[in-house]
């Protein structure tokens, strides 16, 4: 036996597999211990980074649909045909057999083979009459009175799986990879299928594939999860809501979303028998409800989404496409089973669009395929041409827009393969032959499995989306591709000048189907060249302020940098620093492109250029009040984004503007005066002004005069002072005045005289009123002290 070999169980608990222990070394200066040399260290002058001049404002994409897209219901992909199957025979080593074929009951071979159930079958409750399909395309049937129902072990044999390891044999790290270790696959559907984990048990033992352990994941679990285990399959149900969250809630049963989800659990296990399945279960079919399950796939990952289910795209649908892209995870999707046409979400850039073929195969030497008639594939009427698709892929030729298929598997139902079924309250098992798009898509997210673990076996990342990969590393390297895929080139899926394979890419089954050995080779070693990404914004300036921003960008390699669209004046720099010295004012769109120096890949992004004109400083005119003779003051200060001067034009004699704005006037004269304050841009030159309208008014009559006291007998004297700015008469009324007091006036100066004051306390009310009818009056209290 080879030493220093790690090995498992097949079917065992764990692979043990060597920890990597991750170090970091803190390397500090001037921590003591360093001597006389630290000393002459010179000191490290550390210089800011200029600052960009222009704002930028970043669009966040949270993936939501319309409303009206989010409430469109999605239908299941899947076909089975119309029979009952016998139970396949308890023999793992069927790979080598003839594939089982069973006579279609003459009654049912009218039947619609889509979505038809089990319960439905047995029932004689049939789903819709052949032909009366409410889809463009009528579903195929049962064409043939035979169907033909494959293994997983023929299905292994036909697109060359590795052959499974007996139970119980030791497995080494690769083999461990080439089944799937340590990765996580995503079933994403709707609605609940109470026996799911007893579906894949029947199915586990028939075919003596390895068994699942049944984990549970609490609502409130900590995402992501956890790395899956290396030893052994684990399956595990949540429940998902719209936003993206789990919950504790059951969706409620539905015989044709319970015949997906066993369909997409056995199969996906089939291909990657120790990866881990999640069974991610919506409350409906609804496209915001799906879309929420695969949020929650993003949030749970890394790994592998499949989601065998489709409904018409839209304008609207698109904005969901960024859910789909995401470092690590990989979205599939199935592209249909009515004929020509195209789905959301397999028409999303970042979506694996997986069609179908009618598999041919006799148990040795190679499989034929034909293109399936009911599988989808079209071109996008709404989402753009993705980078990966180009006329370097033979077949593909410059399309319109993102076509779809992307890659192909077997999911004719006449050349189905095993689905074992259990009815709600029942513990019978029955066996159907299922095929669709729903077929082909898990068994692609298991392949997509299987890469990423003998990739993570050879250091290199998992494919995260594959088209780069798919489209660009093999599909565009004639000899690469001859060997990873078989090219279909027979069959149709409708009557248009594009519904025929063809060689090459076609619409029907994309690059072909896997060979899966080749192909799993060569994405095992392949670096995927991904092209440069290169954000976009919004970005703000002002005329007369020289703009600079920096590209976002994120690429593997350097870049060289291009400007399309660019205003006279701008330029890019080859650090991605964008420069404007003089800026225009208006709105500019500018393509930025990236071009990888190394691959020759290249990435846009669109920068909006928003330059505003100049603006002149802007004042608030407004109405001011003041008294005559009471010193006024106000504010006049301007908005502006540059420092100013401020002048008067036809302001009263004394007032005075301050280099702040404020308006002064130490005497004010009574009247209405019209007074413009300009300011003027001290660097622009441009001004503004802003009209006030001054009201200075009489204030009325002020009195003054102190408390008046005095001794019996000896004579006293006071003082009233009258102020009246603007008047030109004023009188003076005096009451209260004890016998003996007498006034003498000059000019608003009035002095009460008492020669002989009389002991006791008085009170003068004093009253003044002038011409303008103001007024103003004062109480003064005298006091006579006795001798």
């Amino acid at each position: 036996m080879m030493k220093n070999q790690h090995l498992t169980k097949f079917n065992a608990s764990a692979l043990a597999l060597p920890a990597l222990a991750l170090c970091t070394a803190a390397m500090l200066s001037a921590c003591g211990g360093g001597g006389a040399d630290n000393a002459a260290e010179a000191p490290v002058v550390l210089h800011a980074a200029p600052l960009a001049t222009g704002s930028t404002t970043l669009v966040l994409d949270p993936g939501t649909l319309p409303a009206e897209d989010a409430q469109r219901m999605a239908q299941p992909s899947f076909h089975m045909a119309p029979i009952e199957l016998a139970a396949p025979d308890d023999h793992a080593d069927s790979a080598t057999a003839p594939v089982h074929a069973q006579a279609v009951p003459t009654e049912f071979r009218h039947l619609s083979t889509r979505r038809l159930t089990m319960q439905a079958l047995q029932g004689r409750q049939m789903e819709a009459p052949r032909g009366q399909s409410q889809q463009a395309v009528a579903a195929p049937a049962a064409t043939a009175s035979v169907v033909a129902t494959y293994t997983p072990a023929q299905v292994r044999a036909a697109y060359g799986l590795p052959t499974l390891p007996a139970a119980g044999s030791a497995l080494t790290a690769a083999q461990a990879a080439q089944l799937g270790a340590g990765q996580t696959i995503y079933i994403l559907d709707a609605q609940h299928d109470p026996n799911v984990a007893a579906e894949l048990a029947a199915f586990n033992t028939k075919f003596s594939l390895p068994a699942c352990t049944t984990k549970s994941i609490a609502p409130t679990a900590g995402l992501p999860l956890a790395a899956a285990s290396t030893g052994g399959c684990e399956l595990a149900v949540v429940y998902s809501t719209a936003s993206g969250a789990m919950t504790s809630t059951q969706p409620a049963y539905d015989a044709g979303w319970a015949s997906e989800i066993a369909l997409d659990v056995q199969w996906a296990h089939a291909t990657a028998p120790l990866a881990r399945i999640v069974l991610i279960e919506t409350a409906d079919a609804s496209y915001n409800n799906l879309l929420g399950g695969a949020k929650l796939a993003k949030a749970m990952g890394p790994g592998i989404v499949s989601m065998s289910f489709g409904g018409a795209e839209s304008s609207g649908t698109t904005s969901s496409d960024s859910v789909f892209a995401a470092p690590g995870m990989t979205y599939l999707a199935a592209t249909g089973d009515s004929g020509a046409g195209v789905s959301w979400p397999a028409v999303a850039p970042h979506v694996l669009a997986v069609g179908g073929t009618t598999l041919h195969y006799s148990g040795s030497g190679l499989r034929s395929e034909v293109a399936w008639s009911g599988t989808g594939g079209g071109v996008s009427l709404y989402t753009a041409t993705p980078s990966y698709q180009t006329n370097a892929v033979p077949g593909m030729g410059t399309p319109a827009r993102r076509t779809v298929a992307d890659v192909a598997f077997n999911a004719d139902p006449s050349s189905g393969q095993y689905v074992a079924m259990i009815a709600p309250g029942s513990g019978t098992v029955r066996w159907g032959s299922v095929g669709g798009t729903s077929l082909s898509t898990p068994q692609w997210a298991g392949l997509i499995a299987v890469a990423n673990a003998t990739r993570a076996l050879n250091g290199k990342a998992a494919l995260g989306a594959p088209h780069a990969a798919l489209y660009g590393g093999i599909a565009a390297v004639p000899g690469t591709y001859a060997s990873a895929f078989a090219d279909i080139t027979a069959g149709s899926d409708g009557s248009c000048a594009a519904c025929t394979a063809k060689t090459g890419y076609d619409q029907l089954t994309g690059l072909g189907t896997p060979n899966v050995s080749s192909l799993l080779s060569t994405l095992s070693g392949l670096t995927i060249a991904a092209a440069p990404q290169v954000g976009s914004a919004s970005i703000q300036g002002t005329v007369g302020t020289a703009l600079t921003f920096t590209v976002s960008t994120v690429a593997a390699n350097p870049v060289g940098y291009a400007l399309t669209g660019a205003p006279s004046g701008m330029s890019i720099t080859s650090a991605g620093v964008v420069g404007w010295a003089a800026p225009v004012a208006g709105t500019y769109a500018v393509t930025v492109t990236a071009k990888d120096s190394k691959t020759g890949l290249s990435g846009q992004g669109v920068y909006t250029v928003v330059i505003a004109p100049l603006s002149a400083p802007v004042l608030t005119s407004g109405t001011i009040s003041g008294k005559v003779g009471v010193a006024l003051s106000f504010s006049a200060a301007a908005s502006s984004a540059n420092p100013v001067t401020y002048a008067l034009s036809g302001a009263p004699s004394g007032m005075t503007i301050s280099t702040a704005g404020l308006v002064s006037w130490a005497k004010p004269v009574a009247g209405v005066y019209t007074v413009i304050v300009t300011a003027r841009d001290s660097k622009t030159g441009l001004s503004g002004q802003a009209k006030y309208t001054v009201q200075l008014t009489n204030g009325g009559p002020v009195i003054t005069a102190a408390a008046m006291t005095g001794v019996a007998g000896k004579p006293m004297t006071g003082l009233i002072t009258v102020v009246d700015n603007g008047a030109s008469s004023v009188s003076i009324t005096i009451s209260g005045v004890p016998l003996g007091m007498m006034f003498q006036s000059s000019g608003l100066s009035v002095m009460p005289y008492w020669s002989a004051p009389v002991a006791g306390s008085y009170q003068l009310k004093v009253v003044v009123t002038d011409n303008a009818g103001g007024s103003a009056q004062l109480t003064i209290p005298v006091t006579v002290a006795s001798r």
